[in-house]
């Protein structure tokens, strides 16, 4: 059966999935780069990196995806939807390696970049994303990429299946909310914790028999 799965979506202690102020030159808004700096220390990112528990977790992040769905606001700054040559904000090799489905009221043709990524542009609800996805992902998973309000929406409709956040010991203040609306979602998860030295703290949501 093809799981949705959220990996590494990385919060802080006031539940902010990205800051405010997003641009071109500041994809996480005021946030900057403290909401992802335990990944960047790990051997997953750069050799010679840390082996423990952080690194344990990122590398769940690729195994078994078949298919990516994400929000207008991951693919790009607010307004990217106005510049015909925009391609995303991953660079020329994303780090997805699946086809990508954009959830955007502004579509456009397909990209198709190196390394097996191809962004495609839906105008379209959380489940009729998921049935586009699902035939891509040809009986692989998917990953719900993000941002905090795709998250969000995904979760509220009940499709989700496991849910990996990481909580990063700093206050953002302001931004966008990963946990608004979401009152009692731990009912239906079986919910563990893990701390790691770097500070950071990994909470896996896995949905339980019905």
């Amino acid at each position: 059966m093809t799981l949705v799965r959220v990996h590494s979506f990385a919060i802080s202690l006031d539940g902010y999935g990205t800051g405010e102020g997003q641009s071109a030159d500041a994809h996480f808004g005021h946030a900057g780069d403290r909401l992802h700096e335990w990944m960047f220390t790990t051997r997953w990112w750069q050799p010679g990196g840390s082996g423990g528990v952080d690194d344990a977790f990122i590398r769940q992040h690729d195994p078994g995806i078949g298919a990516e769905i994400m929000g207008a606001g991951k693919f790009g700054h607010p307004g990217w939807h106005e510049d015909p040559s925009w391609r995303g904000a991953w660079g020329p090799n994303p780090p997805f390696h699946t086809p990508v489905f954009v959830l955007t009221h502004h579509t456009r043709p397909p990209i198709e970049m190196e390394g097996g990524t191809t962004f495609h542009f839906l105008d379209a609800s959380p489940v009729e994303a998921l049935d586009v996805a699902r035939e891509a992902a040809q009986g692989k998973d998917i990953r719900l990429g993000g941002g905090a309000t795709t998250i969000r929406e995904f979760l509220a409709a009940g499709l989700v299946d496991h849910l990996h956040v990481v909580i990063v010991p700093i206050l953002l203040g302001r931004g966008v909310r990963l946990w608004d609306g979401l009152e009692g979602l731990e009912k239906d998860y079986q919910v563990e914790a893990t701390s790691s030295p770097s500070g950071v703290t990994h909470v896996t949501f896995t949905r339980t028999a019905s």
